[in-house]
């Protein structure tokens, strides 16, 4: 009999039972479906508000039925799902979002007030709940921002068709989505002549996605999907260069006023075409050679296809929207102001503001003998690297006003090709200088971090959140990004 009782438990677990994870129970709650929930984002550096745009009834839920509350703390918002009649929790899940990052520019500072579209997608709930997005204060405390009851029955939930035009195409399929990372690669500026294009990029970005730890180990907990609606004209927008493409999602360079920062505003028809398949992450592929990208925690990556970075372009963003991994480096031009504010814990896992040395949050994977802080080539890094820059933000500034002003192909491409090999020597440079160091491959708490020369630590000298080039993570990234696979399929 006891063993009957053991093995029936087993079977429970093994079936990733309601309350294997020990959160709530999902079938009590929820059915298998998505509730997409868009709502307005608006305000200024001062001002935070939201306002609720429409509901959907959609697919499949994507994420896992057992860990249903979030326990990772990262984001500078939060979504919280409580069930109306009796105030349980029952999902939260933590996010960033484009207007959080809009809060810390120059003009959000100067009081000029702007709208963002958002998504929150939750498992579609049984009965009425509350819908609450929470945001983080100046010390990382959440506070409540926007609360509204939904009825999942109320007339006003739309369940309509997709909308029609977008092809699905399986990349890989590993198993039942609840127990996998379901990542859905959405191609931007390809025309409908250009679906063979789609299908080699999609092969080769998985391959790429793959050749990295810990994706590489873990690649059996991934089902991955290419969305294709054709565009009418191929590539982004480039404002700066005068250049404006009509697009599927409408990607565009020069975001929040900085050249290399590609995303979209577009998020409906984003999330309009992503709805095609159950999904845990979005990564928007875009048909382009210039170098540009960007990665927003839990909202979406975005990445050119064809420039000479592209591997390291598309990991290291997919690093940030996937895990909530923080920028490393500290010397290029950002169109933040104190986006990390100074005296205050970072919540991101692969940077420290090292308050308390004693308690660092990596601190078991300190290399031996390593003091902390650890005191690096700073000063002669930052000279080489400051030069650098100096030199890049000229070169990007006179090829757009050569583009502007209609200059002729042969000259742009030769500026564009001088562009590149600069960067290609940099890149180089940084690896020389850096593994020369007496503390390469080993992990302290280096200055210099999250676009702050002080203030601020990164776990090792070097790491793909860092500098550019086909590298590892650090060994505290490499932590990172294997708990959040492991949050997404417990």
């Amino acid at each position: 009999m006891k063993r009957s009782v053991i093995f029936l438990v087993l079977a429970v677990l093994a079936c990733g039972g309601p309350r294997a994870a020990g959160g709530p129970g999902f079938d009590t709650y929820f059915v298998d479906a998505t509730m997409r929930v868009d709502f307005f984002h608006i305000g200024h550096a001062t001002e935070d508000l939201v306002s609720l745009d429409r509901v959907y009834r959609q697919g499949i839920w994507a994420g896992s039925k057992t860990a249903l509350i979030d326990p990772l703390n990262l984001g500078r918002y939060l979504v919280k799902v409580t069930d109306a009649a009796t105030g349980t929790l029952i999902f939260s899940k933590g996010f960033d979002s484009y207007f959080g990052e809009y809060k810390t520019s120059d003009a959000a500072a100067r009081g000029v007030r702007r709208t963002y579209h958002e998504t929150a997608l939750v498992p579609y709930p049984r009965k009425p709940v509350l819908f609450a997005v929470e945001m983080r204060d100046r010390q990382n405390v959440f506070r409540p921002l926007f609360s509204q009851e939904i009825d999942p029955e109320d007339s006003t939930v739309l369940r309509e068709s997709l909308v029609p035009g977008v092809k699905v195409i399986e990349v890989l399929k590993s198993g039942d989505a609840h127990r996998k990372v379901d990542l859905a690669f959405v191609a931007e500026g390809y025309t409908e002549g250009e679906e063979a294009k789609v299908r080699a990029d999609l092969d080769r970005f998985a391959a790429i996605l793959f050749k990295l730890e810990p994706y590489k180990s873990n690649r059996d907990k991934f089902n991955i999907y290419g969305l294709f609606k054709p565009s009418a004209e191929s590539g982004p927008d480039e404002p700066s260069h005068g250049v404006f493409k009509s697009t599927a999602v409408g990607t565009a360079f020069d975001s929040l006023g900085s050249e290399r920062y590609l995303l979209t505003e577009d998020n409906r028809s984003l999330r309009d075409i992503a709805a095609h398949v159950p999904y845990d992450a979005l990564a928007i592929m875009v048909n382009h050679e210039r170098y540009g990208g960007g990665g927003i925690y839990n909202l979406y990556c975005t990445f050119t296809t064809d420039n000479q970075w592209h591997e390291y372009l598309f990991l290291h963003e997919f690093g940030h929207s996937f895990t909530g991994l923080a920028d490393e480096y500290y010397t290029s031009e950002v169109a933040y102001n104190e986006f990390y504010p100074r005296g205050v814990e970072p919540v991101e896992p692969n940077i420290t503001a090292l308050l308390d040395p004693a308690r660092l949050k990596w601190a078991d994977l300190v290399s031996p003998g390593v003091e902390v802080p650890t005191l690096w080539e700073k000063a002669e890094f930052d000279r080489m690297d400051n030069a650098y820059q100096r030199t890049r933000s000229d070169i990007n500034a006179k090829i757009a006003r050569m583009k502007r002003e209609g200059a002729g192909a042969a000259e742009v491409a030769e500026a564009e090709e001088e562009s590149e090999r600069l960067s290609r020597e940099h890149a180089a440079k940084v690896d020389d200088f850096l593994r020369k160091s007496r503390y390469w491959e080993k992990v302290g708490a280096f200055e210099g971090a999250g676009y702050a020369s002080q203030g601020l630590f990164r776990p090792q000298l070097d790491c793909l959140m860092f500098t550019k080039g086909t590298k590892p993570f650090c060994k505290v990234c490499e932590a990172a990004v294997r708990r959040t696979i492991e949050r997404f399929t417990n």
